[in-house]
């Protein structure tokens, strides 16, 4: 095996321009997943300059704002951030299913990494564990995931 080639992203962030887009609704607990992706992305050689943050109203409206960024080709990734938390009614289903589905297609029609920070949730309790608290930081997850991928997609081509 050690004549197969295997390329692998790194997380250094030193070269790349990173567009967080973070949904506004639900924001006592995306605001914490915010938090956790800037600390990653200066964590790992990012500097402000190459970061560009973009609010949407909610979960449902990221993938369009993701795609008006891809778009604008200025970006190497994007990192969503948002937090659907189910309630009484199949409206939770509706918006996560949208918003997932949505960041994918971007994704994939503009060959630029869209990395999935958008929690979709049962309780509050479990957003609030997401976004920093006994299960880490989904932010952060996703800021690590984008710089990998920004290095990765460099290597291949």
């Amino acid at each position: 095996m050690t004549d197969i080639r295997v390329i692998e992203g790194t997380l250094d962030g030193g070269s790349g321009a990173y567009c967080l887009v973070v949904g506004r609704w639900n924001s006592f607990v995306v605001e914490h997943l915010l938090e956790g992706a800037l600390e990653t992305l200066r964590r790992h050689g990012v500097d402000t300059e190459q970061i560009t943050i973009v609010r949407a109203p909610g979960a449902f409206e990221i993938p369009l704002v993701c795609k008006q960024v891809a778009a604008a080709g200025n970006v190497d990734a994007i990192i969503a951030l948002g937090a659907v938390i189910r309630g009484g009614t199949p409206h939770f289903e509706y918006v996560a299913g949208e918003c997932t589905k949505g960041i994918s297609q971007v994704s994939l029609e503009f060959g630029v990494p869209v990395a999935f920070g958008v929690l979709t949730v049962d309780t509050i309790e479990q957003a609030v564990e997401r976004s920093g608290t006994k299960a880490g930081n989904k932010g952060s997850e996703a800021a690590m995931t984008a710089l990998e991928m920004v290095s990765l997609l460099g290597k291949i081509g």
